[in-house]
């Protein structure tokens, strides 16, 4: 780890880490290449009307959605609810859970999970496997 990063303590607009995904513009802003951190991960998701990060887990991490602006249908488990700016989703460590823009503008949320530091898998796909599979249809 540079020594640049192992003292960081502000992170700046140009010092964010841009990452296209399959589902969304993500841009990272705390994570272990941009800070030296050990319990937080922070990512604001830009997603376009019709897209979706479908149904998936995070078997080693908690996660917070906390929606700026836009329309999110999101499921926890097999709850949904539609979430507006201000609007937060708890998702615990391992729960199944996704994330889909159904307004006509820019979904924009953070998505805060913890610890940093753990084991993988960070992220398993349950899209195809029933009953995700045809929950929403």
């Amino acid at each position: 780890m540079s020594e640049a990063i192992a003292n960081r303590r502000f992170v700046t607009a140009a010092e964010k880490v841009d990452f296209l995904s399959p589902w969304t513009l993500e841009e990272w802003i705390c994570r272990g290449d941009i800070v030296n951190n050990e319990h937080l991960m922070m990512v604001r998701a830009n997603m376009e009307p019709g897209r979706s990060h479908p149904f998936h887990s995070h078997p080693t991490r908690e996660e917070l959605i906390y929606v700026i602006s836009g329309k999110a249908e999101q499921w926890v488990g097999t709850q949904k609810k539609i979430l507006g700016p201000g609007d937060t989703a708890f998702i615990p460590m391992g729960e199944i859970h996704g994330t889909w823009n159904v307004g006509e503008e820019m979904l924009v949320f953070l998505a805060i999970l913890s610890p940093a530091k753990a084991d993988e898998p960070g992220l398993v796909d349950h899209s195809e496997e029933e009953p995700w599979k045809s929950l929403r249809k």
